[in-house]
């Protein structure tokens, strides 16, 4: 293996090294779930931790193979030299090989770094939560909540005589979403939690992320909350309690908001997704 091969074989082995120690080391101190949908835990980190040892025996190897080629182009070295003295290879015929070498060495530190910086993000920043900024850029005001939501059948949902105790954002926003007729939510109790995007006029959104497969794919979903109190900074983790009602604005796309009897200022809980 050339020193130009090599290079991108330490860059793609060290990330994979790196990752999947991050994984790990996610995985024992319990934040995994804020990055993956906890059904494809075990998944991951069986797979993670089966890339640690393949990771480091690709290293080895690839290291193995630069001591052997590194004797073989000292060897041809002297050879050009000697052909250099000679007139046959020319003076400039040992330039290929230093090339290869500086080059070899410029991509394994490339490497390193990418490797180290990767792995040192990981462990030194905070996991965070996605935040109200990024539920605004994925429009968790709109109507358009079906990638959230799903298309499981809800329309007894919210019917008289089911349980709604145990009702999460993303239930509430499934039943509106595929009630035809709200004013039977009307009235509901509700008491949910979630974090703040702020709305206007003395109203915002009761927000969760709902995750898929992985935070890449995260939707926002919400619930609009009508409240006579103040505002909650955006970002801020609240528990709702009130009812649902009428939206006060006919011009709103969300025809169901919550009257709040009261807004609970509380920390981040341990999983702020839902599923």
């Amino acid at each position: 293996m050339s020193s130009s091969d090599r290079g991108p074989a330490y860059l793609g082995l060290g990330s994979v090294l790196a990752v999947a120690l991050c994984t790990l080391w996610l995985a024992a101190v319990g934040h995994l779930d804020l990055y993956i949908n906890p059904r494809y835990d075990v998944f991951t980190i069986v797979l993670a931790a089966v890339a640690v040892p393949a990771a480091v025996a690709g290293l080895v190897v690839v290291a193995r193979g630069h001591g052997h080629r590194h004797d073989d182009e000292t060897d041809d070295d002297h050879g050009d030299h000697h052909d250099g003295h000679g007139g046959h290879g020319g003076p400039t015929s040992s330039s290929a090989p230093t090339r290869r070498r500086v080059l070899g060495r410029v991509l394994g530190g490339a490497a390193a770094l990418v490797t180290v910086g990767v792995t040192v993000a990981m462990l030194v920043l905070p996991p965070a939560t996605l935040s109200a900024r990024t539920a605004q850029q994925r429009s968790v005001d709109t109507p358009t909540l079906s990638n959230a939501t799903g298309t499981q059948d809800v329309a007894l949902l919210g019917s008289a005589g089911v349980d709604t105790s145990q009702y999460g954002v993303k239930d509430w926003a499934a039943v509106i979403r595929q009630t035809t007729d709200t004013s039977s939510l009307v009235g509901k109790p509700v008491r949910l939690t979630g974090f703040v995007v702020p709305g206007a006029d003395g109203t915002f959104t009761l927000t969760r992320f709902v995750i898929s497969c992985c935070a890449v794919d995260a939707q926002p979903v919400g619930l609009g909350v009508v409240t006579d109190g103040t505002v909650p900074d955006a970002d801020q983790w609240v528990r709702v309690e009130g009812k649902l009602a009428a939206n006060p604005d006919p011009s709103a796309d969300a025809r169901i908001v919550i009257r709040a009897a009261s807004v609970t200022r509380i920390a981040q809980p341990s999983d702020p997704y839902e599923y």
